[in-house]
This record gives structure tokens, sequence and C-alpha cells, in this order.
């Protein structure tokens, strides 16, 4: 290997305190190789390698322009353009008048979202929703998702102040959090947690169906949620089974939000409510399933460890302990679990995607005999781990 490649690969083999295995090697000849601009002029050229080179240096641009995409649905989700799209195929005109955008550039946007396949083209010069834009038709959940995703867009705006700063320099991430930054967050009013309290209800429900559809819950007497927020998970158990009786433990606040959300559903009197702080306060005792549903993550292991304590203190012997969230290190969902959920949670100021190895861990600290990883249909949602007591 000559002095420039190992410059460009960035790999010194001589001045490398710590000795290379052949991999090491393998590899740093394989990015010198590829580094080198005559390679990429060959490769780019041969034909066994011409469609390899052009996928790779694709993904490479689209990493760079991700900004871009991401804007474009932003801006398609604000205007409400699926939900216009869907009732039937609009001309650029009608777009342009629904959406308050000039013509001129109601089609630059179309152009983009037709490149991305939010919007197709249909007959008659007209449009309706593409393949990635038709799942959004009526999905509040997701559609709340994607306009929640602009405060860590705003928190990314300078990656390295983010990444050297002992929390997030720009803090909108944290701030719609609060929680994970005050001392006695039980002690919230009710402003204070109703807009994170509805994004994780409306965003719970395609998690909810999937696990619910992979673990069964019959044969189970009561089913405690900790952390349940405004009970939507608690809701579509409810609905599946009839004869479970069900609590839920949350802030004070969240659980005000929860009676409300609870009502509406026509739910009242089939939930028992307990508020508290679950670091602090005891949990409700008596259930035989406890559910932990998107909490451990943005908590760090020692927290983790004292509440999983204290879940195996509070069920019932014989009982069932329940753990969905996003995972680290899933095959086929590495970006969500290691890229997205790792800076998201490092803008809430705390926590960390945990690998399924890493929670199954903590639950044998914690006490619990034995503990199952269960291959759920949506792993870019959540991830599903059991634990008997």
């Amino acid at each position: 290997m000559g002095s420039r490649e190992s410059a460009i690969a960035g790999v010194s083999l001589r001045d490398d305190p710590v000795p290379l295995t052949w991999r090491d090697r393998l590899l740093a000849w394989r990015d010198a190789i590829q580094s080198s601009p005559r390679f990429q002029r060959w490769a780019a050229s041969f034909p066994f390698t011409r469609a390899i080179a052009l996928r790779r240096s694709r993904a490479l641009f689209d990493l760079t322009a991700g900004f871009v995409y991401t804007q474009t649905l932003t801006a398609c989700v604000r205007v409400g353009l699926f939900d216009f799209l869907a009732e039937r195929p609009r001309t650029r005109a009608e777009i342009s008048a629904h959406i308050g955008i000039p013509v001129e550039e109601t089609e630059r946007l179309l152009r983009a979202a037709v490149a991305l396949r939010l919007v197709q083209g249909r007959s008659n010069d007209r449009y309706g929703c593409g393949p990635m834009g038709a799942p959004l038709i009526g999905n509040e959940g997701l559609v709340r998702m994607i306009e929640h995703n602009s405060l860590l867009y705003n928190d990314l705006a300078d990656p390295i102040a983010f990444f050297r700063s002992s929390s997030s320099s720009n803090k909108a991430v944290l701030q719609h959090f609060p929680y994970t930054s005050v001392a006695n967050p039980e002690n919230f009013g009710r402003e204070v947690v109703a807009d994170y309290s509805a994004l994780m209800a409306e965003t719970v429900r395609p998690l909810a169906d999937d696990i619910l559809d992979r673990f069964s819950l019959n044969g189970r007497s009561t089913l405690l949620d900790v952390g349940g927020g405004e009970g939507a998970f608690l809701a579509e158990v409810a609905w599946r089974y009839q004869g479970l009786k069900l609590k839920l433990f949350d802030l004070p606040a969240v659980v005000e939000g929860a009676k409300v959300r609870l009502a509406r559903l026509g739910l009242v009197g089939r939930v028992e409510l307990s508020g508290g702080n679950f670091h602090q306060d005891p949990l409700p005792v008596g259930a035989d399933v406890i559910t932990l549903v998107r909490v451990l993550l943005d908590h760090d292991d020692d927290s983790v460890l004292q509440l999983l304590h204290k879940v195996k203190r509070a069920l019932e012997p014989g009982g069932v302990l329940l753990i969905v969230e996003p995972f680290s290190g899933v095959r086929g969902a590495e970006t969500v679990g290691d890229a997205y959920f790792g800076l998201y949670l490092r803008a809430m100021g705390r926590g960390r995607a945990r690998r399924a190895d890493e929670l199954r861990a903590l639950l044998a600290k914690a006490g619990f005999g034995r503990s199952r990883v269960h291959r759920t249909r949506y792993p870019v949602y959540a991830g599903l781990i059991s634990a008997t007591h």
C-alpha cells in the first residue's frame, strides 16, 4: 500500500500501537482502494462493478441530501396534501389553491414529492398519493411524529455542538419532554405534559396491535401498565380482552389526561388509575402482567435496574413483565435503533436504545428468572421481551 493510499484511508499500519488483525488490514486495503479516484472511475465503467458503484454513490448522495427529503415530506404533511389527494386525483391548479402556494412552486414541490414516491402522476395531468404517501392518509400518529421531528431537526442544526455539549444545544426536544430534566415531575401541571402525552398516545396503536398479536394475554387476570400515559395502549388491550382487569400508573398530570381519553373511548371505570413517580413511589400490586411500553429507553442503566427491581416486587408470583421499545442492533433496523433513537435520546438529555441482550442482562440482575425475545412485525416501532417472575 502506497503512502498516498494509507493517508487517504486514514490508517497508519506502522504507527498504530495496537497490533492489527488480518481483518483490520483487509479493510484498510479496501478503504485505500475505494478512496482512489482512479479506482472509482474504473469501477463506474467496468460492467461487473458499475451497478455497485452507482448504487453506493446514490446511497452516499441520499445521505447528503436527506435533509431536503425530510423537508419535502414535512411540507406535504403540513399542507395536508395526502388527505387532499385521497379524495380524488387533483390538478396542479387545485393543489395550488388548496395549499396556498403559487402554481410554479407547487409544481416544484410536486416534482420533489413524485421523486420521493410520496405523490404519483395520474390521468389527465393530475396527481394522487404515491406508495410512500398513501400510508399517511388519515394516520394522525405518524403525521404528528413527522411534525414532531422538526424539534430534533432544530437541535441538530449544528451537529458538532450537539455532540460536544453536555446537553442538547438548542434543547427543543428536551423542552418537549420536561420530565427528563426535572427532579420532581410528579408536581407538573396538566399544561406541561399535554403535548408529549398526546404524541405518545397517538403513535401507540400500530405498536399495540403488533405486540398483542405476538403475545397472548389469555389466562391472565390483571395488567398494570407502568408509565402508561393517557391509556392508549390499555385501550387496545381492553377491546381485545374484555375480562382482563386493567391498571395504569403514571405522573398525576398525565393520569388526568388518561381520564379524559378513556372517557372519550367509552372506557370509564374499566381502568384503575394511579398517579405517582415510579422512581420514588411504590407501584400498585396485584398484577400478573406488567407492561413497560417505551419507558426504559429514556432512562440510564441505574434507573432502569431500580425500576425493574420495583416491578418484580409488585408483580405476582408467576407473573410476566413485557418490555416494549425499539432495540439497538436489530438486523435490518440498525438505522432506527442506533442512528435515529441514538441521536433522539441524546437530544432528550438521557437514555439510550439498548440491544436485546443488554435488556436481558438487566432483567437477570433484577432477579427475573427467564426472559425471551419475541419477533415483532414492525421492529422499526418496537421489539418485545417477556420476562417471568
